[in-house]
């Protein structure tokens, strides 16, 4: 069984597609840029529909989401609070990629009693200067240039192409339905905006960030899997190896011929080890039920 659904959070309502009817519940967050539920993690959602029940939303205005929000991780980890609550679980495993990773690592090490598994794949927030972003921010800073950027960009399935080679190990490679998915998004009027301001907030010239759970990661008592292309041109592999040196119950995972893109560059060897990672499907989890004693629910419709 598959469909999509409308969560109410705070202002926003917030889109996302869901999976399977039985076993543990999965909640992936995508990342930032030219990416929704869809685009990051077409694959997975049906990797996993079979023995887990899955949910992937999408962040405000991003894919079919609406909201006024401040783009930060910060913000994002309040939207996935808002949404987590609005499920019929007291716990759930995550899965982030990118940006998403930096939103999923955040809301466990403030609510490690809600995670059951988490997630990190090319991760956002773990690590302290983004150099190879500093171009993209540059260009945002053009006035008109980041809307005729992109409307060019979605021209042919070539152009489309050429705007991933900076962001997956070999854009020939990459199979015609993850081009036209990212080309769609492209295509979408004002769906680069939220990444745009997300850069505003998050990025500098000098290229810090503003968002680095390093310090913290010690005391991250959910166990972890991470994930990481090797040849990742934009989240260094660094990143994620320095972290398994520091979280305390962790597995390192670093895919060859495979860029930032993970889940749609490497999809089966990265579903393969995401479902060995999580709890085993025959795992029972406890429903969390409202005040007047019924599951909590959202409203869904079946595709």
């Amino acid at each position: 069984m598959s469909g999509t659904g409308i969560a109410p959070v705070g202002d926003c309502r917030i889109a996302y597609r869901r999976a399977g009817t039985s076993g543990p519940p999965v909640v992936l967050c995508h990342g930032a840029g030219i990416d929704d539920a869809t685009v990051s993690w077409r694959h997975t959602i049906d990797a996993l529909a079979d023995d887990y029940r899955v949910y992937a939303l999408d962040w405000p205005e991003y894919g079919n989401s609406t909201g006024d929000v401040t783009h930060t991780v910060e913000t994002y980890i309040d939207v996935l609070e808002g949404f987590l609550e609005t499920l019929p679980f007291e716990r759930v495993s995550l899965a982030g990629i990118s940006m998403g990773g930096g939103v999923a690592l955040g809301y466990a090490l403030e609510h490690p009693e809600r995670v059951e598994r988490l997630a990190l794949v090319d991760s956002y927030g773990l690590g302290g200067r983004l150099p190879s972003a500093l171009a993209w921010k540059a260009l945002a800073r053009v006035p008109g240039m980041t809307e005729f950027g992109k409307i060019a960009a979605s021209t042919t399935s070539r152009s489309v192409r050429m705007v991933l080679d900076s962001l997956v190990a070999d854009a020939d490679a990459l199979p015609d339905r993850f081009v036209d998915d990212a080309r769609r998004k492209l295509m979408e009027p004002g769906s680069i905006q939220a990444f745009k301001e997300f850069q505003d907030n998050e990025l500098s010239f000098s290229g810090r960030v503003e968002t680095n759970f390093v310090d913290d990661l010690e005391s991250l008592s959910v166990p972890t899997l991470l994930v990481h292309g090797k040849q990742d041109p934009l989240v260094p592999p660094e990143w994620s190896i320095r972290a398994a040196d520091r979280i305390p119950n962790n597995e390192l995972a670093l895919l060859d011929d495979c860029g930032h893109w993970t889940p749609r560059e490497q999809p089966e060897q990265f579903n393969d080890r995401l479902r060995e990672w999580l709890p085993d499907p025959e795992y029972s989890p406890t429903p969390q039920y409202t005040k007047d004693g019924m599951p909590g629910v959202t409203r869904a419709s079946g595709d």
